[in-house]
């Protein structure tokens, strides 16, 4: 297999794994990948996942690699929280949920983590577009909110609320408290209703 060939024909997809390369070339012969890792012309992203090193000045589709390595997932938590200025701290792993097991990955685009939710509980995101036309999946900010106090249980007091230093003016002016009360109700869970509350008695909501 020609590398140029296989660059023409893949680098559009920007993130492939080897089923694709398959569906294409049924005869394709995998060593060809290990050589290319070797020689710099792709990255492996996880196991049977890759790149070419030209996303690499694409900073954005770090995030879009979050999506596409492991599925179903969305990005949320404290990725999606600075995202939108909810939490001062600037992120270094892109953190999402899954409905399959916690996961971690490190590749060159960074560290990716991934937190298990319920199948149930994989709602609250929108398909957003992206350079290329590329679209991925990103909790809104009442559902990255809701994510962070129901996978982090130790978020229960009006101390450890304020801890979290979340952006006032966004709280008061950009949260849609009707929405954060409605995907509350969704997750039917008394624990979480209460460190919700406690939120909103924190910062004054």
């Amino acid at each position: 297999m020609n590398y140029l060939d296989f660059k023409q024909k893949m680098f559009e997809i920007a993130c492939f794994n080897i089923n694709q390369i398959y569906a294409w070339q049924p005869h394709f012969d995998r060593n060809n990948l290990t050589r290319w890792i070797k020689k710099g012309l792709l990255i492996r992203l996880r196991q049977g996942y890759y790149t070419f090193p030209e996303y690499k000045n694409k900073p954005e589709f770090s995030y879009y690699f979050a999506n596409k390595i492991y599925k179903p997932s969305y990005i949320s938590l404290h990725t999606a929280l600075s995202f939108y200025g909810i939490i001062p701290e600037a992120v270094v792993q892109i953190t999402s949920v899954t409905s399959l097991k916690t996961a971690v990955f490190k590749n060159d685009f960074g560290e990716y983590s991934y937190k298990t939710l319920k199948k149930e509980f994989m709602f609250g995101y929108d398909l957003k577009q992206q350079a290329e036309n590329k679209t991925l999946n990103f909790a809104k900010p009442e559902k990255a909110l809701l994510d962070l106090l129901y996978l982090y249980p130790f978020y229960n007091t009006i101390q450890e609320m304020n801890e979290l230093r979340l952006d006032e003016d966004f709280l008061h002016n950009d949260l849609d408290i009707d929405k954060m009360k409605e995907f509350t109700a969704k997750f039917k869970n008394k624990a979480l209703t209460k460190r919700v509350k406690l939120l909103f008695d924190a910062y004054e909501l």
